[in-house]
Parts: structure tokens; sequence; C-alpha cells
């Protein structure tokens, strides 16, 4: 059952700089939020150059953090995972849409014991609070499957659109990181991202369905950008980004920057680990454009307790 959570106020609304799917058109408005909230020197695994990237583009990539043998770990764990989901709740396996093959299992980290440890690690917390100006907590975390054949695509999206609209995060003060266990090739569905993207907000249009998320994590109609923002975001970022790479890169992008993927119609999946960190004074309160909050497993407003850096490997 969803936390509840106080309404806001019709003043909150109104003056609320990201305002979404409560008008009959859409808009393209610049953010007003800082991308990069750190001072000083970046921790290890960043350098200034690439902040200034993240801080440009919305996202950077990360190469050699894991070591094989916690990459190797981490497979297996992938595919135990989809083999036996036995003690997993049922409520956080997605589907693919129109068919049986898992697509997603959402609070990974809360089900796996390996993927909990990943969430804590030193390597990527550090990241992550440096960024974001703050201590952090887990979001949201989920496995994505992708599978070969079968694993359908994610349209172009902001994640922030959908957690202010629906899950009541105040500000764009989060992060995700998807971290590769599979190849990702230019033919199996790899994520793409618009650059330059996370420096505009669009407004979408479509009042918000009662429980959206049961349709939406298969396949989403709500808070999906309309065309003419989508082109112009492509005009004004030079193109698209397409990440592609070996087992154990990972992909660190903005909360707001405009991304997807298409459909894997080749026979290799493309799997990943997905961790949404967000600062804990950016808590969820109520959502900005729906009747309630979506549910714990998707969006954390129980459990934001500040992640304490561990270090040291994943596993023994």
């Amino acid at each position: 059952m969803a936390a509840r959570a106080q309404p806001l106020t019709d003043d909150a609304r109104r003056t609320d700089p990201y305002r979404s799917r409560l008008d009959p058109e859409p808009a393209l408005v610049d953010r007003v939020d800082p991308v990069v909230y750190g001072k000083g020197a970046p921790p290890p695994g960043l350098d200034r150059a690439m902040v200034e990237r993240y801080e440009r583009d919305g996202f950077i990539e990360l190469e050699g953090l894991l070591q094989p043998a916690e990459l190797a770990a981490l497979q297996r764990e992938l595919v135990r995972l989809r083999e036996d989901t036995r003690g997993i709740d049922p409520d956080t396996l997605i589907c693919e849409p129109g068919g049986t093959q898992l697509r997603s299992i959402f609070a990974i980290h809360e089900q796996s014991a390996l993927i909990r440890r990943l969430a804590t690690d030193e390597r990527l917390v550090r990241i992550a609070q440096y960024l974001l100006g703050d201590e952090v907590y887990i979001h949201q975390s989920r496995l994505n499957y992708k599978p070969g054949f079968f694993g359908k695509e994610f349209y172009w999206h902001s994640d922030f659109e959908t957690w202010h609209t629906e899950d009541g995060m105040p500000r764009m003060r989060a992060l995700s990181m998807s971290i590769a266990l599979t190849e990702n090739t230019g033919f199996n569905g790899p994520l793409m991202v618009i650059p330059g993207s996370h420096r505009r907000y669009v407004s979408c249009v479509g009042e918000t369905p009662e429980d959206h998320y049961k349709q939406s994590l298969r396949r989403q109609e709500y808070g999906v950008p309309d065309p003419g923002s989508l082109e112009r975001l492509f005009n004004e970022g030079g193109g698209i980004t397409t990440f592609t790479g070996a087992p154990g890169k990972i992909v660190l992008f903005d909360c707001n920057a405009m991304y997807g993927s298409n459909s894997n119609i080749s026979p290799l999946p493309r799997s990943n680990v997905f961790l949404v960190f967000n600062s804990v004074t950016n808590r969820l309160v109520a959502p900005y454009a729906a009747a309630k909050p979506r549910p714990e497993f998707i969006a954390a407003r129980r459990n934001v307790t500040a992640l304490v850096p561990r270090s040291g490997p994943l596993c023994d």
C-alpha cells in the first residue's frame, strides 16, 4: 500500500517550476536547479573533466570500477533471480507488454543481499554524494532484463517528470546509474540519451490515470514528451548518444535527461542493474499531478535513511 502524503496546496501547484500533466498544451521550460551540487575535488572515480562533461551533457560513462570477480558474481545473481523468483515480492515482478517474459524486478536492492551491497558501495555512493552535494538514499532500484527477441522498447522520457508528477519528488537532485551486466551492442536495445536535454524540462499533456504504474511499468503512455519538444531537444543537443560496451560499464545520468531504448529483436539479452540515488533533503512529498503516491517498491518514502558507504570488494 502506498504511504500517505499530505495533498499539495493549490499555491504549491501553481508556483511549481516543473508543472506537468495539468495544462492542455505541452511546454519546454528551462531547468531552475543546479546539475552539479558538489564543491571541491571530485572523489575517486571522477575527475574534473568528467564532472564538467556531466554538467554539460547530463551523463558520463564510468569504466573499471568493478573488478572481474565482482562482475561475475552480479551476473550469476542476474541469472539466479530470473530463473527462480520464489521469495521475490510478486508485485515487483514486471513482465514484457503482451507477454510473459520477465522485463524488470523492482526494489531489487531490498531483495538481493549482493545488490544491496552494490547500492551501498563507496565507489558508487561517494560519486552520487558529490554530484548531488548531499547524503543520499536509494529512491528506486531494479534489474532490467530486456530479453532477446522479446524485450520491448522504453520510449523517450525524463524520469524526473514521472517522479515529480506521480511520486512527489520536489526538485532535480537525483541521478541514475545503469550498470551493464551483459554486452551492450548497437542491436540489442542499448540505452540512448539526448545530450544536454537535462537542461530543459518537458511539460507533458494528459491527466494521470488511477494506478497508472500498473500499466506504465510495461509501456508508458502518460508523461511521454510530444514530438515537437523531442525534436527541439534533439536539435539543441546535436543528436543522440548510444551507449554500447562490455559488461561492467556504468552509465551515470541526471534525473531529467531525456532517454529511452529500442526493442531488442536480437538473440542477445541486454541486462543491467539500475540504481537511483536521491538527496536526503529531496525526499518525496505528495504527488504534483496524481491522486495518490505510487507504491514503496517504485518510489521510496519510508526507507529514506542515508546510505553508509561500504569499502572493500562486493564479495569474497
